[in-house]
């Protein structure tokens, strides 16, 4: 593909993907033009193939990565492999070239509705079940505060693992609702049924609970909730769920309906390797009256999900990008992704679990945990222990992690592995631990 896409290869490929956005692999190929870079992958299980060094370096090649540090803070976002990143600098440069004049006469007519369509098949959604968005953050603030449903004297419900904006979102719908605000501690460390008794105690104790946030993977511990258990719970007791699945998607095999929920939120830029700052809304097609148009938006229809959400002008390179993420993280294939980024989780936690004082905040069943995984040292529960530790490994062996609070047993450190992330990279981390461990 040459360095200056035209417009016309530009409306064709989107055109293809329109048309072909019901199978994600034949509509990435359309998109891209070209078959991403990856390397292919090795037959077998995706079991074996995690464990296959020779494979993942290859892969990791796809990346370029900054020596100077072996970073383990990938749970922020995930850098573009290279084939993203050529697309991404087309992209950039043909906005500049064509400006308005593309995007007025020929983006909003085939670009967006094409891509949205691919990212709605590939979530198994319709296309007018998604709305692409700034971020997880900007979808889901827009479904809490948007949801219509509530009244004064209801209660809302979230836990001390979601995401701090979503709590704060959660906590406005005090003074805007007059709902009362109920706060769960998820148990620690937890175990699936834990998990769910927790909810169960907690619906019994709220029985005025109308809206419930729940997010799939923890950005605190990683720790990954049975959602589809606990949505069905929720809705027995008429309670709406919104799902944060901010961290899973792309690091996790599932489909929206696999959730059980109405309502989801999505990052693009984590897992799926897409460029910073895009995402989209979920609302099941027979929910989308329940969430309010976003500021009152008259742009589209109340019946048009893109009503729910009013960025105003962004980075559109990055939605042009979209498709060759999706074609990328395709060739890998997710099941093959997600066996490697648990054995290398396992590859560390299994090498400190013994360590002195180390508390690992994800239980071993492996339905509980992905990438992320946080540990704690005995006693270490403050805000400035925890800084402390990070620092004392960055300086100490170069290793870059970062310390996540809000818990409520105390203060924690992240580790987040990713594609590019090597064993010897986590020998690294579990020895600058075994020396914390026994300072």
């Amino acid at each position: 593909m040459s360095n200056q896409m035209s417009r016309r290869n530009f409306l064709n490929r989107s055109t293809a993907v329109s048309l072909a956005a019901t199978g994600l692999s034949a509509s990435t190929a359309a998109w891209s033009g070209t078959e991403p870079s990856a390397p292919q992958a090795p037959s077998g299980s995706a079991v074996r193939v995690a464990s296959d060094e020779g494979y993942w370096s290859e892969v990791a090649a796809q990346f370029d990565i900054a020596k100077d540090i072996v970073n383990l803070e990938n749970g922020y976002f995930g850098i573009l492999a290279r084939p993203v990143l050529d697309e991404y600098k087309r992209n950039v440069e043909y906005l500049n070239q064509h400006n308005s004049y593309f995007l007025r006469r020929s983006y909003d007519a085939t670009g967006n509705p094409a891509i949205s369509a691919q990212v709605a098949a590939s979530i198994g959604a319709e296309p007018g079940e998604i709305a692409l968005t700034r971020g997880a953050t900007e979808a889901l603030q827009n479904l809490i505060t948007n949801y219509r449903l509530l009244k004064a004297g209801d209660t809302v419900m979230y836990a001390d693992l979601d995401y701090d904006s979503m709590q704060y979102a959660m906590n406005s719908l005090r003074d805007r609702r007059g709902v009362d605000i109920a706060k769960i501690s998820i148990p620690e460390p937890a175990t699936r049924q834990a998990i769910l008794d927790t909810y169960e105690k907690a619906f019994k104790a709220y029985p005025k609970a109308k809206l419930l946030l729940v997010t799939h993977a923890s950005h605190r511990t990683g720790l990954v909730m049975p959602v589809a258990d606990i949505v069905t719970m929720a809705k027995a007791r008429n309670i709406d769920v919104i799902v944060d699945a901010a961290h899973t998607w792309g690091q996790i095999d599932f489909k929206a309906s696999d959730l059980n929920a109405d309502f989801i939120g999505f990052n693009l830029h984590k897992w799926m390797g897409a460029p910073l700052g895009v995402g989209f809304m979920y609302i099941k097609k027979d929910r989308l009256a329940d969430i309010d148009r976003v500021f009152g938006d008259e742009d589209y229809a109340a019946t048009d999900i893109r009503s729910r959400v009013h960025s105003g002008t962004t980075n559109i390179a990055n939605v042009m990008t979209i498709p060759a993420a999706l074609a990328f993280q395709n060739k890998v294939g997710i099941q093959n992704k997600r066996a490697r980024l648990v054995y290398l989780r396992d590859y560390w936690v299994n090498r400190v679990r013994d360590f002195k004082g180390i508390q690992i905040l994800t239980p071993d069943d492996p339905n509980c945990y992905g990438s992320i995984t946080s540990f704690r040292l005995a006693g270490k529960t403050s805000k400035a222990d925890n800084v402390n530790v990070v620092n004392q490994m960055l300086e100490s062996h170069r290793v870059f992690t970062v310390r996540r609070g809000g818990i409520a047993k105390g203060d924690c450190v992240r580790v987040t592995v990713s594609l590019h992330t090597r064993p010897q990279d986590l020998d690294r981390l579990v020895l600058a631990i075994k020396e914390l461990a026994n300072a």
